[in-house]
């Protein structure tokens, strides 16, 4: 059951495959903005997938986050997640990444509750 106060938390390790110069969003061997990006999503979508209907997914539908630091290739990241809204199918998450270090990056994810059959149908339509 989907209620306010859902955590999620994962990992992931600074590589060669989510750096900045390989994901082109810039040229340096740093933790990349778009792999942030989807850690704060996967962090979210899998925190609630086994509250959801069977048949059901989310779908990503807004970020307002902020990339504060930069994090090294080797280093640790984690995500963590809370759900702090239920509005009928959208479900509003906090979000904060850090590394080594300290807080890397935050803000908030809004995620829309689906029918996963119907809404591969509707982008299969397209």
């Amino acid at each position: 059951m989907l209620k306010i106060g859902i955590r999620g938390k994962e990992t992931t390790i600074v590589d060669e495959n989510n750096t900045a110069k390989t994901m082109g969003s810039g040229t340096l061997d740093v933790f990349a903005t778009p792999a942030m990006t989807a850690l704060m999503e996967k962090t979210a979508w899998k925190s609630v997938a086994g509250e959801l209907e069977e048949g059901c997914g989310t779908v990503g539908i807004r970020l307002d986050i902020t990339h504060d630091a930069p994090t090294p290739l080797g280093m640790k990241v984690t995500c963590e997640s809370v759900l702090i809204g239920i509005d009928g199918r959208k479900l509003t998450f906090e979000v904060e990444v850090q590394d080594e270090r300290g807080k890397i990056g935050s803000g908030v994810h809004e995620r829309f509750i689906i029918d996963n059959k119907r809404f591969q149908e509707k982008a299969d339509r397209k």
